[in-house]
């Protein structure tokens, strides 16, 4: 199975050749066609594992139809939402994000605590398609009255198992609460704890269940 295989668009493709890369690993291959058939997805998988890409890859495609290369804010409201546990992680989701979009004209961010939010603020009000956050920032940028989530067509919750450990499952169902009911889901977890079942029946809509 080659990348070439999975049916992504030649944008994201000639980006992954630029990597170096021409064959997914196990999870891209099994779950790449699933999030592009727009199913809802819970995924078992160890950090390692290739899975940034095997949910960055697919959406990005889901998205692309709505790729302007406008300068007006309304034509890139938030279409993506990835929360993940820490900066370092939201920071490594982010650069697969990049790297994958560099042909894309969409934009992305990703919104962290522990730094001034003035900028983030600023940069979310010129439009921003994917975003990435750490589930407590986001909510305070909920409060600052700046993000619109009536655009979200997916959610990306990633190393769920340690948001569990970190406290976070309030504030990310608070962040589900938030969200339109018709949209994509998609639960990363390297364990399926009780809590974390019942935290994707709260978010997933019958999923595949790959591991």
């Amino acid at each position: 199975m080659r990348f070439d295989e999975l049916g992504l668009a030649p944008e994201l493709l000639r980006a992954i050749s630029e990597q170096g890369y021409t064959d997914p690993t196990p999870i891209q291959a099994q779950a790449i066609p699933i999030v592009l058939a727009g199913n809802d997805l819970m995924g078992g998988a160890q950090t390692g594992t290739g899975k940034t890409a095997a949910f960055t890859l697919p959406l990005l495609q889901r998205i692309l139809p709505f790729a302007s290369p406008s300068p007006s804010p309304a034509r890139h409201p938030v279409r993506v939402l990835m929360l993940a546990p820490t900066r370092e992680l939201a920071i490594q989701v982010f650069e697969s994000v990049k790297t994958y979009s560099k042909y894309i004209p969409i934009r992305s961010l990703c919104t962290y605590g522990g730094v001034d939010i003035k900028p983030q603020i600023a940069e979310i009000r010129l439009g921003v398609e994917v975003l990435v956050a750490t589930p407590g920032r986001l909510l305070d940028l909920v409060e600052q009255k700046c993000l619109n989530f009536g655009s979200v067509q997916a959610l990306v919750l990633d190393e769920a198992d340690r948001m569990l450990d970190m406290g976070f499952v309030p504030d990310v169902t608070r962040i589900i609460n938030l969200l339109p009911q018709q949209r994509q889901s998609l639960l990363f977890s390297a364990t399926f704890s009780e809590e974390i079942k019942k935290l994707a029946d709260k978010m997933l809509k019958s999923p595949v269940l790959i591991e």
